[in-house]
C-alpha cells in the first residue's frame, strides 16, 4: 500500500511543476501554431518579394 501512495504523491508533485512554469495544453498549442504557421508566412512574404507569384510576361 505505502507503494500506491508515494506513485500519487509524485503525480501531484509533477502537477504542481508544470502548473507553476506556465505548461498548460492552451499554451503549448499556442506555441505549436506560432512555431508552424509562421515559418510559413515568412516564406510566401520572401516569395511575393522576390515576385514569384507573379504572372509572366510574353
Amino acid at each position: 500500500m505505502k507503494k500506491k501512495s508515494s506513485k500519487k504523491n509524485t503525480k501531484k508533485i509533477i502537477n504542481k511543476n508544470n502548473n507553476e512554469f506556465g505548461q498548460t495544453k492552451n499554451s503549448a498549442k499556442l506555441i505549436l501554431f506560432i512555431f508552424g504557421i509562421g515559418p510559413i508566412i515568412g516564406i510566401i512574404i520572401f516569395l511575393f518579394s522576390k515576385g514569384f507569384f507573379n504572372s509572366p510576361n510574353f
